[in-house]
């Protein structure tokens, strides 16, 4: 068990060259590796650099790159053009697609005693440790997994072992992770490194991953005094130090404490990034432990056109919306086709305020009866644009007219949080 590579401060900017540069001596250090692996993120986690530091490995390895498997979850496949904007001159033909539903193996299950016992009491089910067969059946003698350490919803803090388990792992595993993160409770598990989701994780990472040859390699990203993003860390290594040592660099980066309560605030959601409110939502998730009772959320998503990224997730959004935890609860209960997509639920109850704030979303292709059918306000995205224009505002507190908001520019690189709700 090694940690090959930790650096890190809040105050570093590691540019292209060092990133490549460190890379590549850490690889190095390896020895030599004939059949490698990657498991990068997907657009949706692109300003992780993890594009930039797959490109670089395999402008190291060559043709000893054997394949390149984004860790998709549940998300769409990434086409032509979104390769390309994430990962430059990298083969087409190096890509493979992860189909969460299809593609993959179980390696063992962690018990239900387990998974009671973490979930205090809430949960009886076991959980299968799935991966993608090309990790298990590729004989491969290095499997590089690439990522951002990062606050998360579901998880706590990002990365390590989901991006494998999670990230190119099977339906069963996804939904009944997720939904134990969102029975156990979002505000208890959101920028904590160490909780009953990642305690499962690291139980099969422990009881089944061991004779994978992964390596982790984790960033951390900051934003600069400019509002310019800088990755400000770099850890390597191939047990849980590694995440731990991006997870405490995160914390002192990522997390910000709003002196007050917000009133209001307003997200934007970079189109190449964000196309539906599976992946936007997290403008609510990041948000909700900054936001005063009764406050207002304007979300302002120019390239969002669906609610789910799967097309049987996005009709059950469709069907039963945002409607709090209670509502789901019992929706799993009496419909089985949602009891049968427990990451659907999850993500039913992680996306609504249930009836704390308000939450006014404002799409580019979305009609506003479907917005207002899902549980959510609608707001028009052209005159919000002209109010509160993403090009102008700053971080943080702005004065528009005769209000005071508090904007944020991507909320995939941090969580925001009052001291009362901590």
């Amino acid at each position: 068990m090694s940690l090959y590579l930790p650096i890190g401060a809040p105050d570093m900017t590691l540019d292209s060259e060092r990133l490549n540069s460190l890379l590549v001596e850490t690889l190095g250090k390896l020895g030599q590796r004939n059949n490698v692996l990657i498991l990068p993120p997907d657009q949706t986690r692109f300003h992780s650099r993890a594009g930039d530091l797959t490109r670089f490995a395999w402008q190291h390895y060559g043709d000893k790159l054997k394949a390149i498997l984004p860790a998709l979850g549940t998300h769409a496949p990434m086409n032509e053009g979104q390769l390309q904007y994430m990962f430059g001159n990298v083969p087409f033909d190096l890509f493979h697609v992860h189909n969460w539903r299809t593609d993959i193996e179980t390696l063992g299950e962690v018990p239900v005693e387990y998974i009671h016992q973490q979930s205090e009491g809430l949960l009886n089910y076991a959980w299968p440790a799935q991966v993608n067969k090309l990790i298990s059946r590729g004989n491969f003698d290095l499997i590089l997994s690439i990522g951002q350490v990062v606050p998360h919803e579901v998880i706590g803090m990002a990365n390590y072992n989901k991006n494998v388990l999670v990230g190119t792992g099977g339906r069963e595993g996804i939904n009944r992770s997720h939904y134990l993160g969102a029975v156990y409770g979002m505000e208890r598990i959101l920028g904590r490194a160490d909780n009953p989701v990642r305690n499962v994780l690291n139980y099969a990472s422990d009881h089944f991953l061991k004779h994978l040859p992964i390596i982790y390699v984790h960033t951390v990203v900051r934003r600069t005094e400019t509002g310019e993003l800088a990755v400000c860390g770099l850890f390597i290594g191939d047990d849980i130090e590694c995440f731990h040592k991006a997870a405490e660099l995160s914390l002192q980066v990522n997390f910000e404490i709003v002196p007050e309560p917000l009133k209001k605030a307003v997200v934007y959601l970079d189109p190449h990034e964000f196309h539906s409110t599976w992946l936007g939502n997290k403008a609510v998730y990041r948000t909700r432990m900054a936001l005063a009772d009764d406050a207002e959320l304007i979300i302002l998503a120019p390239g969002v056109r669906e609610f789910g990224e799967d097309k049987i997730i996005d009709k059950l959004i469709r069907k039963y919306g945002y409607r709090g935890t209670p509502n789901t609860l019992h929706a799993v209960e009496s419909d089985p086709e949602l009891a049968n997509d427990l990451s659907a639920a999850a993500h039913l109850i992680h996306g609504s305020s249930e009836g704390r704030f308000h939450i006014t979303w404002c799409p580019g292709h979305l009609s506003k009866d479907e917005v207002e059918g899902v549980g959510y306000g609608s707001g028009d995205l052209a005159s919000m644009l002209e109010r509160y224009n993403p090009q102008t505002l700053v971080h943080g507190v702005n004065q528009v007219g005769d209000e005071e908001i508090f904007f944020i520019a991507n909320p995939g690189l941090g969580l925001w949080a009052h001291k009362s709700r901590l």
